[in-house]
């Protein structure tokens, strides 16, 4: 626009033959600048058109011009394993927060068996563990069959973990931080027992109250007396309640699960999507449940360092 601006400002002498060429100049310059107009116009409308068709197609078959920041990343999704490996990718992207399994997702360990190990109850409770996981015993079974062997007293759990701390699953403290540093809420949602996850959550910088875990309870001598079944995830089916009141009470509109385990497939929905993790224990039945499923943390950081 300024151009045309300047054009008109060198015709300002008014002499016959100058009232004519500015005559000329001004009708040539409104000429270029409508059409100018007309070309903007046109690409906006043609651009808005796309996107707004683009919308309704599946993600994998939009335009380029139309992907997430997904595009920034060098996963090819035709080597991922998966029902919706772009759809999960696209909801990490884009999440306001990633819920995660504990014992062999964000440990390289299942707590329990550590604990029955301790206790000199390993091959019994690993056994109950194993069967839970797999999606074979209801969960609440198998939780009340473990507990009952162990009768784990406060002193004993303590003992453990003093003797056997925590061991992280490789590339979950970057994946963390990363997942801190874009600000994406983390929340922990297990069927492990709060008394040992909380001091890994500490580690990871996640809130304890962003713990969804079962309650071991004590009495007054700090012997084992029972655990809370009010706790959603101590029973089958609790993660996706779990999830349901953390979306219902933070306001969430995207949440991925992670985990390992068929009670975490159980959690999508109303999780948006499920990402199977196969880097302690590979789970045919999660894998097969999985939007996808990893062996490591490395590609799922990759996206969330694409995040604005």
């Amino acid at each position: 626009f300024r151009f045309y601006l300047m054009i008109l400002s060198h015709n300002r002498i008014p002499t016959r033959t100058s009232t004519i060429t500015s005559t000329l100049t001004l009708s040539i310059a409104i000429i270029m600048f409508a059409s100018t107009i007309r070309l903007a116009s046109s690409r906006f409308v043609s651009t808005t058109a796309r996107s707004s068709c683009a919308a309704f197609l599946p993600t994998a078959q939009r335009p380029a011009m139309f992907s997430t920041t997904t595009s920034l990343s060098a996963i090819n999704v035709a080597d991922q394993v998966g029902n919706d490996v772009q759809g999960a990718i696209d909801s990490l992207a884009t999440a306001d927060a990633v819920c995660f399994d504990v014992d062999s997702t964000v440990l390289a360990e299942e707590g329990i068996d550590i604990l029955a190990g301790h206790l000199g109850k390993g091959e019994e409770v690993s056994e109950l563990t194993k069967r839970a996981m797999d999606g074979s015993t209801k969960f609440q079974d198998a939780l009340s069959q473990r507990l009952d062997l162990l009768q784990p007293d406060r002193a004993r759990i303590l003992d453990c973990l003093e003797d056997h701390p925590p061991v992280l699953s490789q590339g979950i403290e970057a994946l963390m931080q990363s997942l801190h540093r874009k600000k994406v809420d983390v929340w922990l949602v297990s069927g492990g027992f709060r008394i040992m996850i909380e001091p890994v959550a500490m580690r990871l910088n996640i809130p304890v109250e962003q713990i969804y875990a079962n309650t071991i309870q004590f009495d007054d001598h700090g012997m084992y007396t029972g655990f809370d079944d009010t706790e959603l995830t101590s029973r089958d089916m609790g993660k996706p309640k779990a999830v349901a009141q953390i979306k219902e009470k933070m306001g969430y509109e995207t949440v991925v699960m992670v985990g390992d385990g068929a009670t975490d497939a159980q959690a999508k929905p109303p999780a948006d999507h499920f990402i199977g993790f196969g880097g302690i224990v590979a789970r045919e039945a999660v894998k097969a449940k999985a939007d996808w499923f990893v062996t490591d943390f490395d590609g799922m950081k990759e996206i969330v360092e694409a995040r604005p």
